[in-house]
């Protein structure tokens, strides 16, 4: 079943100069697959990332997220459409430093009023699976970056979303803390079949994922699945990333 259909999707920036971000973007995610966005500097990864996340509108084509299309929804559909439908992990984290870890990841299901039991019930779960329930009661600049981004994935998941949208979520991390929080994507995509869709120019994260998308100039250019073999897949990621012309900061020369 496709949870993400993505239809000739084109976005065009009026200006002095029209800038086509977008053009003619055709793909679907199934549910449980976890998939990457690749591509250099400018080919519009964000700007995909932004119409998925409703904070954009498509300038043509269609965007149908478990069966709902956002473009139909008026302005308060689309904020509940946001809020249950869909999870973000950001490279900044975007929690709230006033809050406690625990008040953060419980932030939609205070909105949605969930019963106080069902909140506690829900919040120990993903804690645990996430390897975080010391930290609940601390704020968030007590904690270190890969904390913060665990945290940002307790609060993605605890509503159990249609979709996950995950933006460089390791572009403010250190190698370590990088795979760290790579590795508990990948246990969240296996073991809970969350479906991800994450942009990134992270060899190494992008290795985790099942199948890699690649853009160029705002079209679909190529992509690679994963097979048994990551090593292999994060070699071919390389390749295809020297064909696609990309940055030299996006070939890492990390290991696995």
């Amino acid at each position: 079943m496709s949870i993400l259909k993505v239809r000739n999707l084109s976005k065009l920036y009026e200006g002095k100069v029209a800038y086509r971000a977008l053009d003619n973007i055709q793909f679907d995610v199934q549910a449980g697959e976890f998939v990457g966005i690749m591509g250099p500097s400018g080919s519009g990864k964000t700007t995909l990332l932004n119409l998925l996340a409703t904070i954009d509108e498509p300038t043509s084509g269609e965007i149908i997220i478990n069966g709902k299309d956002p473009q139909q929804l008026n302005k308060q559909e689309t904020a509940l459409f946001r809020r249950h439908e869909l999870g973000f992990v950001f490279q900044y984290y975007n929690l709230l430093d006033s809050l406690t870890v625990e008040e953060n990841i419980l932030l939609t299901l205070t909105l949605d009023g969930v019963a106080v039991p069902e909140m506690d019930r829900r919040l120990q779960e993903v804690a645990a699976k996430l390897g975080i329930q010391a930290i609940l009661k601390k704020r968030t600049y007590e904690i270190s970056g890969g904390q913060m981004q665990r945290t940002a994935i307790a609060r993605a998941i605890i509503h159990a979303p249609s979709l996950i949208l995950a933006d460089e979520p390791t572009g403010n991390l250190d190698s370590k803390a990088s795979k760290d929080v790579m590795e508990t994507f990948s246990a969240v995509n296996e073991q809970d079949g969350a479906t991800i869709l994450m942009v990134t120019h992270d060899v190494l994260a992008a290795s985790f994922c099942r199948r890699v998308i690649f853009i160029k100039d705002g079209r679909f250019y190529n992509e690679i699945y994963r097979g048994n073999n990551r090593q292999a897949f994060f070699q071919k990621i390389i390749d295809m990333l020297s064909l696609l012309g990309g940055d030299s900061h996006d070939l890492s020369s990390v290991r696995l």
